[in-house]
């Protein structure tokens, strides 16, 4: 049976945590989820964009975000562990975008073992794995700004399952959320943009989510 691709964008990290973990808990293969969390302010236990990370190559990552070198030294953590996909958390930086933690298999894609970075980053990755553009430039965007995105890849049977679970969390409206954007003057995501500083992820997380802690 065909398989599809569902993603939701979250504004609250603990919020996509808890969607990974009731979709392992529903019987959903780790191996079939992947997170990926802006961690520029290294909220996520990263590396934020003060310090040096493993899997960059320097204390900069907009060096590792911009080459992509050093992205494969996190990869057998990144992939997800035994224990389930939030055990397997890494950091890793990837193009316009900078420090992330991230797991499951949308990461191989963003390190080069598929569509890789020099590809599209995240908006590549996302669209080569069948999201339309117009939804992969919000949810791109979103990370970007600080959210966290959950990538889940299922047989088209389980797809009202899995999208009960991916909305009991309140998911971003990517309508609303695109609406937004566009009054600010955006128009798409841009790789060649400057990632959020950890000061404006911090201040676009306070804007979004209630509760921060």
């Amino acid at each position: 049976m065909a398989q599809e691709t569902f993603t939701r964008l979250y504004d609250d990290h603990d919020d996509a945590m808890h969607v990974v973990q009731a979709l392992e808990a529903s019987g959903v293969p780790h191996a079939d989820i992947s997170l990926v969390s802006n961690d520029a302010d290294s909220r996520h236990g990263g590396t934020g964009t003060g310090a040096s990370a493993t899997g960059m190559t320097s204390g900069d990552p907009e060096q590792g975000a911009s080459t992509g070198a050093g992205t494969g030294a996190t990869m057998g953590t990144v992939l997800g562990g035994g224990a389930g996909l939030l055990a397997g958390l890494g950091a890793l930086a990837i193009p316009g975008i900078g420090p992330i933690v991230a797991a499951g298999w949308l990461v191989a894609t963003l390190t080069g073992a598929g569509v890789g970075a020099a590809a599209g980053g995240l908006f590549g990755s996302l669209t080569g794995a069948g999201v339309s553009e117009a939804d992969a430039h919000v949810h791109a965007e979103g990370v970007r700004r600080g959210g966290t995105l959950v990538t889940v890849r299922a047989d088209q049977a389980r797809a009202a399952d899995i999208k009960t679970v991916l909305d009991g969390r309140t998911p971003v409206d990517l309508t609303a959320r695109r609406t937004e954007y566009q009054t600010e003057g955006w128009t798409q995501y841009d790789e060649a943009a400057p990632a959020y500083s950890a000061e404006q992820v911090t201040t676009e997380r306070k804007r979004r989510v209630v509760r921060v802690s």
